[in-house]
């Protein structure tokens, strides 16, 4: 019997205590996307299972072990997203995006569920941030993509992160890698894992991406696609490397990147950090020329990146990135008695309006557990509010840091928050500048 105190193995729960590091990351993402022309886009947790058979590639470890695919009611196959690129893409046909002004530019941050084994860096559920452009079929696209992954990183402050790039050629160059890989993989067959002797047949590229130590050591040998790069392909390849230059980019070329889904053309890459075990990539992704018309569409270049939240938050918790504090109840208000506590939730209605977080009782707490549980929230003042200072209209707000006391008027105390917020902000900027 599954136990009902105890998360889905491979899923992780997103604590109060950490959610607002969650948020920084995400409106650090979206914003710098928003730099670039990015406008965000939500698509379903689930589509047709073919969407993504099809799309993936068939061969791939997603579509073929990882997939988290079931029948509905109605008797149709569907699957929970296992990447957001192939669901956005049939978003983009389906509403005619690709059919309007180009490029079309679009961000998305949601979770993706692949059936893998669970270890640091790696979840059943997990949450992506990306970017498709659609549209823009030159060098300086692929180059323009890749700058605003590295943006992302380093605005929300990953340190000694590395570029490696490389290109794996159009359906032309790559027939002929094909061959030349099914050769090579030929001669040492007997070796291959059972899933990469059916690669080897249908997709050989794919054996270069597995995971098995005996195959990724025979795959070390094997020829290198930039070797068979046709002349627009090769002469693409220049040119991103020329952008990225321009834009003052380092890079590797890394051969061997071939990333792990069938839809990829021409650029690959991926931003990787020696910080998170063994589950090295950050940031991945490319171009993807052919997927739009695949999908139904017009023949229309495309490319993007994914990049995975939760392993990019184990990065940032290794490196011992600062990190913001999470805000602080401005104001806890204490009642005692009746009256008090109606003042209480009248004034905190007010302080919310003014955009102040405000907290009173609402579990009938005697004033000594209320000014323990207003110090143990990190409230920033406190008033108490009897019946003296209702009668007088007069309150003590307490600075909990420090226990300084100001006398004023409980009409005034949004104001006095204001002024206390005002004086701070004023001394911080001052203090950033000198």
């Amino acid at each position: 019997m599954a136990e009902i105190n105890r998360a889905v193995k491979g899923t992780n729960d997103l604590l109060p205590d950490e959610s607002h590091l969650r948020q920084f990351v995400e409106g650090k993402m979206l914003d710098t996307a928003r730099l670039y022309g990015f406008r965000e886009i939500r698509v379903p947790v689930f589509e047709h299972t073919e969407v993504f058979s099809r799309n993936v590639g068939d061969t791939t470890d997603v579509v073929q072990k990882e997939m988290y695919t079931f029948l509905d009611k109605g008797g149709r196959s569907i699957t929970l997203r296992p990447e957001l690129t192939a669901g956005v893409v049939r978003s983009a046909v389906e509403h005619g995006l690709v059919n309007g002004a180009l490029p079309v530019k679009v961000c998305y941050i949601g979770g993706c569920y692949r059936y893998e084994k669970p270890q640091a860096g790696r979840l059943r559920e997990f949450h992506q941030f990306g970017v498709e452009c659609f549209g823009a079929a030159s060098p300086a696209a692929d180059a323009e993509v890749i700058a605003l992954a590295r943006q992302v990183l380093l605005g929300v402050g990953v340190e000694k992160i590395s570029l490696e790039i490389n290109s794996i050629g159009c359906p032309k160059c790559r027939a002929e890698y094909h061959k030349a890989l099914k050769e090579y993989f030929s001669s040492r067959e007997a070796e291959l894992c059972s899933t990469c002797k059916e690669r080897l047949e249908r997709n050989p590229m794919r054996i270069l991406d597995c995971k098995s130590p005996v195959c990724s050591e025979i795959a070390k040998g094997a020829p290198v696609v930039l070797d068979y790069l046709c002349d627009e392909c090769s002469e693409h390849f220049e040119g991103v490397k020329a952008h990225l230059t321009a834009a003052g980019i380092s890079f590797t070329v890394n051969p061997h990147i071939v990333r792990g889904l069938d839809y990829y053309t021409k650029t690959v890459f991926e931003f990787v950090s020696g910080d998170i075990g063994a589950q090295s990539t950050v940031c991945g992704g490319g171009r993807y020329d052919g997927l739009v018309k695949q999908m139904g569409g017009p023949e229309v270049a495309a490319l993007g990146f994914g990049m995975g939240i939760e392993r990019l938050m184990l990065l940032l918790k290794n490196q011992n990135t600062p990190m913001p504090e999470d805000t602080k109840c401005d104001l806890y208000i204490a009642p005692m008695g009746e009256k008090a506590a109606l003042k209480a939730t009248e004034i905190c209605a007010k302080l919310r309006d003014d955009g102040f977080e405000a907290q009173t009782d609402i579990c009938g707490r005697g004033l000594k557990a209320q000014m323990k549980y207003a110090d143990k929230i990190g409230a920033l003042y406190s008033v108490v509010l009897g019946d003296n200072e209702l009668n007088g209209g007069i309150c003590n707000l307490k600075c909990m840091s420090t226990g300084e006391i100001a006398e004023i008027k409980i009409k005034d105390i949004s104001e006095a928050l204001l002024e206390i917020k005002t004086k701070a902000a004023l001394e911080e900027l001052e203090n950033s500048v000198f």
